[in-house]
């Protein structure tokens, strides 16, 4: 029961992080470009990548860590759903380009964050790669 509250609580700061930070992309970058959910996507899919390789160097990140922090957290704060959904009203809207970006950016940009965050931690505590 305990996990699950972890999962649950980080989630929840997770959403709410993610809420605040998309209103305030989409309030600075007023265009038919999904940018907010687009930013939030990238930056959850670096903090995963940085979250889940910490252990390989410390190896004391603790099961109820990586759930409050990986699939609590960073699952509360990225969103697939929202992303198929603008992709959506970007087909009805017959902004095809748009729509071409935006998932093509987001698996690309969304792998060389992820990755970006691995290298990190790798690079920052000189362990391989």
């Amino acid at each position: 029961m305990r996990l699950l509250f972890l999962v649950f609580l980080g989630g929840g700061l997770g959403s709410m992080a993610r809420y605040i930070l998309s209103k305030v992309i989409v309030q600075t970058y007023s265009t038919t470009f999904p940018v907010g959910t687009f930013l939030v996507n990238i930056i959850g899919c670096f903090i995963i990548g940085i979250v889940l390789t910490l252990p390989e160097r410390f190896g004391n990140i603790t099961v109820p860590w990586k759930l409050f922090l990986a699939t609590g957290f960073c699952g509360g704060f990225t969103t697939f759903s929202a992303f198929a959904y603008e992709n959506n009203n970007l087909i009805q809207n017959r902004e095809i380009l748009y729509f071409i970006l935006y998932t093509t950016l987001s698996v690309l940009v969304g792998l060389l964050a992820t990755f970006s965050g691995i290298l990190l931690v790798k690079k920052f505590y000189n362990t391989s790669c």
